[in-house]
């Protein structure tokens, strides 16, 4: 719920980052984002020199080809959606139509994943680099603390900088308006309590996968049984905390991934709802023109295939895989910049402009 509570009164939103880069010419919200993943590197380093920290997190792989188309399709979607999987959340509680649409389209599009899974699957183990290493730093066989520390260094430079030109405060009238900076922060500091506790950084879209397995189930179930990706368990560790053995895959059963992503979902639907009727702002918009609708629906099953082909979206890969560093994360980020700066003209082109 903090999450979600946060998100809404920052108006932390990834896909409005990303695509008023290219739509307006507008970074300042990018520096909030750089910001959120320097703390969480710091963060997760000090963690990890501790030995609280599993390194690399589990789930995370070694890269491969398809992390950057993953995160180029993402940004589409992302784009077209109005929202990325958490910012779409948090409009939704707060009373956004075109985000549950965007929500019904991300379920939808984790579950079609299933179906190409086997080969989609093949793809990325035939294009896999750097087989049995995960983050930079073990590719290039060096202490991680050294690169930390190297980028660390840079980035409090350029943060020293950008407070000193007056970029971190953002003007606004707005009551109860949360400063970006200070929710970057405080999303950084959630995460670290997340990897501490559980294991893994913060992520949701295996969720929607799992939500999209139960729907189908009741519906075709033998269909469903049928599926490679729904019988898959890629979540097999043990906790950190109570060494807890956690299991999980995205099939319809109640596991690991369940009963920890489920909640966040809600939580996060839960805090933008209970800080927009806090403010008096929570209020349901039906007149929606059918092309934006359209486009959220669209938006949102693209995202939802994309998660599950890069694997994961934007909040695990630039919360948690780019802090650490993980090689896959470097690639969706780059694909995702791509995926945005095309999702932005097609915005443009067909949705806005028609």
């Amino acid at each position: 719920m903090a999450t979600g509570f946060i998100m809404h009164r920052s108006d932390f939103c990834m896909a409005g980052m990303f695509r008023d880069l290219f739509l307006f010419r507008q970074n300042s919200m990018l520096r909030i984002l750089a910001l959120a993943v320097i703390a969480s590197m710091a963060l997760f380093e000090a963690a990890r020199q501790t030995g609280l920290l599993l390194y690399p997190f589990p789930l995370f792989g070694s890269p491969s080809l398809a992390n950057l188309v993953g995160g180029l399709i993402f940004g589409i979607g992302m784009v077209l959606a109005g929202g990325c999987v958490a910012g779409i959340l948090y409009k939704m509680g707060a009373g956004s139509l075109l985000s549950a649409i965007a929500f019904a389209g991300l379920i939808a599009g984790s579950t079609v994943y299933a179906e190409i899974h086997p080969w989609w699957g093949e793809f990325a183990r035939a294009t896999t680099i750097f087989k049995g290493k995960v983050t930079i730093p073990q590719i290039m066989g060096i202490d991680p603390a050294s690169v930390i520390v190297a980028v660390l260094a840079v980035a409090l430079f350029l943060f020293h900088r950008w407070f000193r030109e007056g970029k971190w405060a953002r003007r606004s009238r707005a009551e109860g308006y949360l400063q970006p900076w200070k929710a970057a922060l405080l999303l950084a500091l959630i995460g670290l309590c997340s990897a501490l506790i559980i294991g893994m950084p913060l992520g949701i879209t295996t969720a929607y996968a799992k939500m999209g397995a139960y729907l189908e189930n009741a519906f075709f179930p033998a269909h469903t049984a049928g599926l490679a990706y729904f019988q898959a368990i890629p979540l097999d560790y043990i906790s950190p905390v109570g060494n807890t053995h956690l299991v999980g895959g995205p099939g319809w059963r109640f596991d690991a991934i369940a009963a920890v992503q489920f909640p966040l979902v809600s939580g996060i639907v839960a805090g933008g709802t209970l800080s927009a009727l806090l403010l008096g702002e929570f209020k349901i918009y039906f007149r929606i023109p059918v092309r934006q609708c359209l486009s959220a629906f669209a938006g949102g099953t693209i995202m939802g295939m994309a998660s599950r082909m890069a694997p994961a979206c934007n909040i695990w890969h630039l919360l948690g895989g780019l802090p650490i560093l993980a090689g896959q994360s470097v690639l969706f980020l780059s694909g995702l910049f791509a995926g945005a700066w095309l999702g932005s003209r097609i915005l443009v082109k067909w949705v806005v402009r028609c």
